[in-house]
C-alpha cells in the first residue's frame, strides 16, 4: 500500500559526539576567551599585580615577566570597558602563568581576610600575615606580607575580602577545568520522519460462533482513554498550530515527543534540553568524523527505535475496543446488528479484527556541525527571583502573631510613641498630681477676757475616685489676743507647729506628710480638724495633693496595652491578607504556556553564554546610555521612554555598545542558536548557601522546574556552517579576524567537519530542515563497480541503478574512509545504468570494492528505517477465517 507522504510528520533529533584530544594544542596563543574571563572575574584590586610581583620564587625570580605584569595592571580597579585590552592581547600568556598568578592573588586575599577577621572586621591591615596552609600559595613561592602595598586591602573589610577571595578561587578553578577539557565536539543534525503507510489487519478482538439458523445481536462499543501521565504534549498545539493543525494525542509523532520528555524528566545525571529535546549523546571519539560516523549512527538509530516503540505502546494503551454479544432465544431483539447463520446444517464463525495503522519511520541525517562547549553558572538565576519573592512571602505568612510589649512597659513618657508605633488610639493616663487648697480664714474671736473659749474647725477632704493623698502642706498665719493666757493652735494628728510663741503674728508652712505621714495614701472622704484658742484672727489653709492609685494606673496601662495589642493584631491580619494576595498573584504568574517557558529558558541560556564569552564587564545597557534614558523622563519600568522617531541618543552615547557591536553580531551569526543544546546539572553545583532553597523549587512544568533547580549548565554551541575556522580563531585568539595556524589540532577537526558536511549533505538548509530547497529531490543511492578517472570535463559513471537521480542535483562519490570522497553535480542521466557528472577531482576504483554514489535529497541521508503500528478506530470482520493465519 502506498505511503501518505502528505501526512508525514518530522521530529528534529540530534546526536552529539564528544571529542577527546590526544594531541596537545599549540603552545602559541590559545584560550583567549577563557583567559580573558579568568582575569576579569578575579576583579583585581589596585596594586595587586605589584604585590604578586614582590612574592619570591625559590631562586628569587619574579612570578611574572614585565610585559605580562604591565598588561595585567590595566585590569586593576574599575577601568572603563573601552580602556581594557582586547582578548587577543592575553591569548599569548601561558596558561600556567595565569594559574600561578590567580593562586598568588588568592593567597594574598586569604591572608588579608584572616587578618581582618582577627581584628574584628576592621579594615584589613596593610601588613597582613601569610595565608594559612591550604589557601593556595604557589608551589615554591611564599607570600611576603611586608611586601603588600599599603593601599591594596587597607579599606576592605572582611565581607568584601571574602567575596573577593571567592571570586579568585572560583575563577581559577573554572579556568583550570576549561583549559584541561577539549571544548570541541560534533553534532549530527537529524530528523525522525513518520509517515502513514497504510492499514493492516491487527489482532483478533472477538469471535462469535453461530449454530445452523442461529441468530444473535451484537453490540459493539468502542472508546478511547487519554492518558497524560508525564507531560502535556504541546509541540503541535502550540508551536506548529498554524502550519500543521491540531493532532490527536494518539498519533505516533506526538506520543514520541511526549515519550522523549518523559525520558528527560527521569534522567538523574543531566537533563537535555534546548530547541531540540530529541538528543543522543554517544561515545567520545578522537579527532575524525569517520571515527564517529558508524558509532553515532548506531546509537542514534537505537535511541530513535526505542523511543518510537515505547510511544507506540503508549498509544495502544490509550485505545480500547470491546465487543459484547447477546443471544436471544424465541424472540428477536436487535441492539446494534443482527447476525444469522443461513445454513441449515453447517455452523459458521464471525471474527472481529482490529485495524492497525502502519507507520514508516525513517531516521534522516542532514548535517554535521562543529560544537563548542562552555559551562555557565546558575542558568535560571533571573527566573528564580519570582520564587525568591514567594519564599519570602511564605516565610512572612508563617510567622505567628507576636506582641512583646507588657502593660508595665507603658508609662506617661512613652505611651504616645508606643501608640504611634502600633497604630493605636489609647486613652490618656490619669493626671499625675491634683493640688487643692482647703481651709479658711478665722477672725472675730475677741480678746482675752472677752472670749476664752475653745474653737474647733473641721476641713472636709473629698479625695476623687481612683486617687489618693500624697501630699498635705499647712499654710497658716496666726494672730493673738494677748500674751497671757498664751495662744494655742493645734492640728489634730500633727500637733502645734514649732515657734508658735505668744507675741505677734506667726506664719507657718509645714509639710505634714514629711513631718508625720499626715493622711498619706488616704482615700475617700476625710476631715482635717484643728484647734484655736486666744487667737484674734487666723488664716489656715491646707494644700492637699492627690495622685492616681496604683490600681488606677494599672487599669490605665492595661487599657492602653489592650488598645495597642488590638491595633497590632488587626494590622497583622491585614498584612497577612495582603501577603496572601501577593503570593496568589505571584503563583498565577507560573501558569504560562509552555512555548513561552521554553523561549524564556533559551533567552537565559543565550544571555549566560554572552556574559561568559564577552566577560562580566560587558553591559547589555551601559550606564551612560541608561542615564540618557533616565534624563529623557520616560517610564523605565515599562520601557516606553522613546516612542517617537527622535530618541535623542548620539553615537557617542553608544560607545560601549559600539565596542562590542562586531563581536555581538559575530556571536549571533556564528552560532546556530536554533540548534543549541544544554545539559542541566544538579543544584549542588551552585553556592552551598542556596542549596536548600534551590532544590525545593517547584513549578507545574517539569522542564522549567529542572531549569530552575540547575546549579550550572553545560551549553553545546553548534557553530554555523562556514564559521568553523572563524569561531576557533575567536575563542583561541580573541579575534575572529585572525587565523589559527593550520597545524593547530582544532583547525584539523574544523576543516574535516566542513569537508564532510559539504560533501555528504549538500544543498540542505542548515537552520530549517523542514524547508524545501529550490530543486527538491529525493534521496537516491547506488553503487559503481567501474573505474573512473579524474577529469575536469563531464564523466560518465556506470552504476547499478540510476533510478531517482536528478539532473542538476548534488551527488557524493565514494566514502569518507577512502580518502577520495568528493562532491559533484549530475549533468545527465542517459539510461538506467549510467549517470554523467560534471567532473571529478579524484580517481575512483570500484573494481575491487564497489564505491557508493549518493544523492542526499532535500531531507538528508537515510540512516535507518523501520515500521511502527498504532491502533485505529476501524474494525475488520471475517467470516470463518483461516485460523492458521490469525496472529
Amino acid at each position: 500500500m502506498p505511503t501518505a507522504e502528505s501526512a508525514s510528520r518530522a521530529v528534529a533529533k540530534r546526536t552529539y559526539v564528544a571529542v577527546q584530544s590526544s594531541t596537545p594544542a599549540s603552545q602559541g596563543p590559545a584560550n583567549a576567551v577563557q583567559k580573558m574571563a579568568l582575569i576579569r572575574n578575579m576583579s583585581l584590586q589596585q596594586g595587586e599585580v605589584d604585590a604578586v610581583m614582590l612574592t619570591a620564587g625559590p631562586e628569587g625570580e619574579p612570578p611574572l615577566d614585565q610585559a605580562t605584569a604591565d598588561l595585567l595592571r590595566q585590569f586593576e580597579g574599575q577601568p572603563l570597558v573601552a580602556q581594557l585590552p582586547k582578548a587577543s592581547a592575553v591569548a599569548g600568556i601561558p596558561a600556567q602563568t595565569l594559574t600561578s598568578f590567580a593562586t598568588s592573588v588568592a593567597s594574598l586575599r586569604g591572608a588579608a581576610l584572616a587578618e581582618a577577621s582577627r581584628q574584628g572586621d576592621e579594615p584589613a591591615s596593610p601588613s597582613a600575615p601569610p595565608a594559612a596552609p591550604g589557601q593556595g600559595v604557589p608551589s615554591g613561592r611564599t607570600a611576603s606580607p611586608a611586601a603588600v602595598p599599603v593601599n591594596v586591602y587597607a579599606a576592605m573589610r572582611a565581607p568584601d575580602l571574602q567575596v573577593s577571595l571567592n571570586s579568585a578561587l572560583v575563577a581559577q578553578s573554572a579556568f583550570e577545568a576549561q583549559v584541561a577539557a577539549t571544548p570541541i565536539g560534533m553534532l549530527h543534525l537529524e530528523n525522525v520522519e513518520m509517515t502513514p503507510a497504510g492499514i493492516e489487519r491487527g489482532e483478533l478482538l472477538a469471535t462469535i460462533p453461530l449454530a445452523p439458523k442461529e441468530q444473535t445481536s451484537v453490540v459493539q462499543k468502542e472508546w478511547s482513554v487519554t492518558s497524560r501521565e508525564f507531560t502535556s504534549i504541546v509541540t503541535d498545539s502550540l508551536e506548529n498550530y498554524s502550519e500543521t493543525g491540531v493532532t490527536e494525542n494518539t498519533e505516533l509523532a506526538a506520543s514520541s515527543s511526549s515519550q522523549v520528555q518523559h525520558n528527560n524528566q527521569f534522567n538523574v545525571s543531566a537533563t537535555v534540553s534546548g530547541s531540540c529535546p530529541w538528543m543522543t549523546a554517544t561515545v567520545t571519539t578522537s579527532y575524525g568524523v569517520s571515527d564517529s560516523k558508524t558509532q553515532s549512527e548506531t546509537a542514534s538509530s537505537k535511541h530513535a527505535k526505542e523511543t518510537t516503540q515505547k510511544a507506540s505502546s503508549r498509544v495502544k494503551q490509550e485505545h480500547k475496543t470491546t465487543i459484547s454479544t447477546t443471544t436471544v432465544t424465541g424472540t428477536s431483539e436487535t441492539t446494534t446488528r443482527t447476525l444469522e447463520n443461513p445454513s441449515d446444517t453447517d455452523p459458521m464463525r464471525i471474527d472481529y479484527f482490529s485495524l492497525m495503522r502502519k507507520w514508516r519511520v525513517r531516521l534522516y541525517r542532514y548535517g554535521l556541525r562543529m560544537t563548542y562547549d562552555i559551562a555557565i553558572p546558575e542558568p535560571g538565576a533571573t527566573l528564580r527571583e519570582l520564587f525568591a519573592q514567594m519564599d519570602e512571602l511564605n516565610a512572612s505568612i508563617a510567622l505567628p502573631f507576636s506582641f512583646q510589649l507588657q502593660p508595665s512597659d507603658i508609662t506617661r513618657d512613652n505611651y504616645l510613641q508606643l501608640a504611634a508605633d502600633n497604630g493605636a488610639t489609647v486613652p490618656a493616663p490619669p493626671n499625675d498630681f491634683i493640688p487643692a487648697r482647703l481651709g479658711g480664714q478665722v477672725d472675730g474671736l475677741g480678746k482675752l477676757g472677752d472670749d476664752e473659749s475653745w474653737h474647733f474647725f473641721e476641713v472636709p477632704v473629698d479625695v476623687p475616685g481612683g486617687f489618693e493623698i500624697v501630699g498635705v502642706v499647712l499654710d497658716a498665719m496666726i494672730g493673738n489676743v494677748g500674751n497671757n493666757p498664751p495662744r494655742a493652735f493645734t492640728v489634730f494628728g500633727y500637733g502645734s507647729p514649732p515657734g508658735l510663741g505668744n507675741v505677734g503674728q506667726a506664719s507657718f508652712v509645714v509639710d505634714l506628710v514629711a513631718a508625720c505621714n499626715f493622711l498619706q495614701y488616704a482615700t475617700g472622704s476625710q476631715q482635717i480638724v484643728y484647734f484655736l484658742q486666744n487667737v484674734d484672727a487666723a488664716a489656715v489653709t491646707f494644700v492637699v495633693t492627690y495622685a492616681p492609685t496604683a490600681d488606677a494606673m494599672a487599669q490605665w496601662q492595661f487599657a492602653a496595652w489592650q488598645a495597642m495589642h488590638d491595633a497590632k493584631r488587626d494590622a497583622y491580619y491585614a498584612q497577612q491578607q495582603q501577603w496572601a494576595q501577593e503570593l496568589q498573584q505571584l503563583a498565577e504568574k507560573l501558569n504560562v504556556d509552555t512555548l513561552t517557558l521554553r523561549r524564556e529558558e533559551n533567552d537565559e541560556i543565550m544571555k549566560g553564554v554572552l556574559r561568559w564569552l564577552l566577560g562580566t564587564g560587558f553591559d547589555f545597557m551601559p550606564p551612560d546610555v541608561e542615564k540618557v534614558f533616565k534624563s529623557a523622563g520616560g517610564d523605565l519600568k515599562y520601557g516606553v521612554t522613546f516612542t517617537g522617531n527622535d530618541i535623542g541618543i548620539t553615537p557617542a552615547m553608544w560607545t560601549t555598545m559600539y565596542q562590542y557591536e562586531e563581536m555581538v553580531k559575530f556571536v549571533n551569526e556564528a552560532i546556530e542558536w536554533e540548534n543549541v543544546l544544554y545539559f542541566l546539572y544538579s543544584y549542588f553545583w551552585d553556592v552551598p548557601l542556596s542549596w536548600d532553597f534551590v532544590r525545593q523549587i517547584e513549578h507545574p512544568d517539569s522542564t522549567r522546574q529542572a531549569f530552575l533547580r540547575a546549579g550550572s549548565a553545560r551549553v553545546v554551541l553548534p557553530v554555523r556552517k562556514g564559521y568553523e575556522q572563524a569561531w576557533l580563531s575567536f575563542v583561541e585568539l580573541g579575534d575572529f579576524r585572525s587565523q589559527l595556524p593550520q597545524s593547530h589540532p582544532y583547525m584539523t577537526i574544523a576543516q574535516e567537519i566542513q569537508a564532510y558536511d559539504n560533501t555528504n549533505y549538500p544543498g540542505i538548509p542548515p537552520a530549517n530542515p523542514g524547508a524545501m530547497p529550490v530543486e527538491p529531490a529525493a534521496m537516491a543511492t547506488t553503487t559503481s563497480n567501474s573505474k573512473v578517472a579524474a577529469s575536469p570535463a563531464p564523466v560518465s559513471v556506470e552504476v547499478d541503478d540510476s533510478t531517482g537521480f536528478v539532473v542538476g542535483v548534488y551527488v557524493t562519490i565514494d566514502t569518507v574512509e577512502s580518502g577520495v570522497q568528493e562532491l559533484t553535480t549530475i549533468s545527465d542521466v542517459p539510461d538506467a545504468t549510467h549517470i554523467v557528472v560534471s567532473g571529478l577531482a579524484n580517481d575512483h576504483d570500484g573494481s575491487k570494492q564497489a564505491f557508493p554514489v549518493v544523492q542526499p535529497g532535500d531531507t538528508g541521508v537515510i540512516v535507518a528505517e523501520w515500521n511502527e503500528y498504532t491502533p485505529s478506530s476501524g474494525v475488520d470482520i471475517a467470516v470463518t477465517s483461516n485460523l492458521a493465519t490469525i496472529a
